[in-house]
């Protein structure tokens, strides 16, 4: 089987598995988001990341995966998260092969994140948009779905004790929502 088929296979909705995330609002009051895990077709797949710029009023200098919410022009998590990721690196949709949507992330600070798998073409010119994106990269699969390199770690916010996963890879901390759908999408692939 190969990788592509074993994460197909790993997102069939049909297969239940214990999801993480951060769901303090309960599922009523989020307001929906989408991402894409853009999985480059090499012989050992890496993920596009992105650098998130400092100067940003939310997730300031953070690690992410393209995306963002979904608009009322979006059809649904999938358009949205291909718009976002057009938006942000300049990824054409149909440079995209969709596998299928990993486990809905319910994060602390009111999102309902629909995670889209996709596969693009390796070595595509990407640009980041200097209006979202400082900078992007790409880290290898095996490095993201080793849960070796995903510590899980917790601390107070707003009052409130949580618990995060957090992950380094070289210079860049891959941490909270980002690494938490990491850390599922791992597990499905368990």
């Amino acid at each position: 089987m190969s990788w592509i088929q074993r994460i197909e296979a790993a997102l069939d909705p049909a297969r239940s598995i214990p999801i993480e995330d951060e769901r303090y609002l309960g599922d009523d009051g989020h307001r929906a988001a989408a991402v894409l895990i853009p999985i480059t077709d090499r012989s050992e797949p890496g993920v596009i990341l992105t650098q998130r710029p400092n100067w940003l009023r939310s997730h300031a200098g953070q690690v992410a995966f393209p995306g963002g919410k979904v608009d009322d022009v979006d059809a649904d998590a999938i358009s949205a998260a291909l718009r976002e990721a057009n938006e942000e690196l300049s990824l054409c949709p149909n440079d995209v092969q969709i596998l299928g949507v990993a486990d809905t992330y319910y994060s602390g600070s009111g999102y309902r994140i629909e995670p889209v798998v996709g596969i693009i073409p390796p070595d595509l010119p990407l640009r980041a948009n200097p209006e979202e994106v400082e900078d992007w990269f790409e880290v290898p699969l095996d490095f993201l779905l080793d849960p070796a390199n995903a510590l899980k770690k917790e601390t107070i916010w707003n009052g409130q004790r949580r618990t995060y996963y957090d992950m380094q890879w070289r210079e860049r901390r891959i941490w909270g929502v980002t690494a938490g759908i990491i850390a599922n999408l791992a597990r499905r692939l368990m």
